[in-house]
């Protein structure tokens, strides 16, 4: 059903944990999926310096966001607008199809932590 990959990201998941200084979260999912998504972004610069994450849910959705944490550290936020679901699939090897929602929420839960850190910004000025 999963991949090796999958399996490793799910049992050594990296970047797991709440970061106690963020400068953005991004929350995606809910109790009607049964999967919480926190993604939490350390930005300078407009640069992510940092990520980690807090998912609730099962290990495809842990998976894809300890791949999305590291597929964003050092990018630019414009850059790490434009990882998409299927790089994050990519990325694992592949996911069975009831699964690829996991990784939806993956990216969208970057796009969520982006706004965030532009709303906070915006703010700020």
């Amino acid at each position: 059903m999963y991949t090796s990959k999958v399996i490793d990201e799910f049992k050594n998941p990296r970047n797991v944990g709440e970061m106690e200084d963020a400068t953005a979260l991004g929350v995606v999912g809910g109790a009607e999926c049964g999967d919480i998504m926190n993604m939490y972004l350390k930005i300078e610069n407009d640069v992510i310096v940092d990520a980690s994450f807090l998912t609730y849910g099962c290990a495809a959705a842990i998976a894809t966001s300890s791949v999305a944490t590291d597929m964003i550290k050092g990018k630019t936020i414009e850059e790490a607008l434009k990882v998409t679901n299927k790089q994050v699939i990519e990325h694992l090897g592949g996911l069975p199809a009831q699964k690829i929602h996991c990784s939806v929420m993956a990216e969208e839960s970057i796009k969520a932590a982006i706004d965030d850190y532009r709303a906070n910004k915006a703010k700020a000025q």
